[in-house]
């Protein structure tokens, strides 16, 4: 495959460039971020584009190495909290990054598939249980409204224009290079030896946790659509429901400290008590997570003290 990723630089993507490049496809990137040749090379990038989501670096890519044959559009807001403060930068780099992503590749590379990264904010948050991919999207966020929108973009583009278009709705990812969110704050707190914390919320939230291992094989495992499909929406979840509260309690036995962790029982506006995969799709096309939670956070902290180091 020649795999283009938008956003390789972040997260998620720096993950999903070495998977890729581990199997031996050609991967190029385009996104926000300086990476020399060096650091792009050791990372598993043939090249990367440091630059909008637009139509003259996705020309310069395409002339340089070729056209995809497949996209995954990682590029976009990341944050709830983010997108509350500054609306319409989220809806910048999510929606209309996204609909000049479409727009070129409705020009240039019809056939190319689209893997696109959305988020279990668009559910909403009064759901209790497993979701399932039919439930009625209720966002309740800037951020939620504008993945929600970006998804429909590429429904659009899928039914008008026969573009083959997955949505993968992530959950709660988490792992190594992760510096911000919940566990990034806890292990920072950890690690300036507070002996207690308090978090916000009850810590009865139940959110799914998904090592960011796990989903850069879950966003490779998917990049195949089936012949007959042009759009679909999968769940990018465990099925499995861990809440806050145990979440820290297992960073703190993890790290082999006796801080105390409190809740201050106020939660953020519009924070969910739940959001619970339902994983029967993934099930069925026979996707296994394959790294438990306890190891995950091992690694997590691990991976922290390491870098602070």
């Amino acid at each position: 495959m020649i795999v283009w990723i938008t956003g390789a630089n972040g997260f998620i993507g720096r993950h999903l460039v070495r998977e890729l490049a581990g199997a031996g496809h050609a991967v190029h990137g385009v996104g926000h971020g300086a990476l020399d040749a060096t650091e792009a090379r050791r990372l598993g990038l043939r090249s990367w584009i440091n630059g909008e989501i637009d139509a003259a670096n996705l020309d310069a890519l395409a002339a340089a190495h070729g056209l995809p044959t497949h996209l995954v559009h990682l590029a976009g807001g990341s944050s709830v909290g983010i997108s509350i403060e500054r609306p319409f930068e989220d809806f910048s780099r999510t929606v209309a990054s996204t609909a000049r992503l479409l727009e070129w590749l409705r020009g240039s590379a019809r056939d190319c598939a689209v893997i696109a990264a959305s988020s279990a904010a668009v559910y909403g948050a009064d759901h209790f249980g497993p979701i399932a991919e039919s439930a009625i999207a209720t966002p309740v966020s800037p951020y939620g409204q504008h993945k929600f929108m970006m998804e429909q973009l590429c429904r659009s583009y899928a039914q008008s224009f026969g573009i083959r278009c997955t949505i993968v709705r992530l959950f709660s990812v988490y792992g190594p290079n992760l510096r911000k969110q919940l566990l990034w704050d806890i292990c920072s707190r950890l690690q300036a030896k507070e002996q207690a914390l308090t978090l916000g919320g009850t810590g009865n939230e139940i959110r799914d946790w998904t090592d960011v291992r796990d989903v850069a094989r879950l966003l490779v495992g998917v990049a195949e659509p089936p012949p007959q499909e042009t759009f679909r929406v999968i769940n990018g979840g465990s099925g499995r429901g861990t809440s806050v509260a145990d979440i820290a309690a297992g960073l703190v036995r993890q790290w082999g400290s006796s801080t105390v962790v409190r809740h201050s029982g106020v939660s953020r506006p519009g924070d969910p008590v739940s959001l619970l995969a339902d994983d029967a799709m993934l099930r069925q096309i026979g996707f296994d997570w394959c790294i438990p939670l306890d190891q995950g956070l091992a690694d997590y902290v691990a991976w922290f003290k390491g870098q602070a180091s």
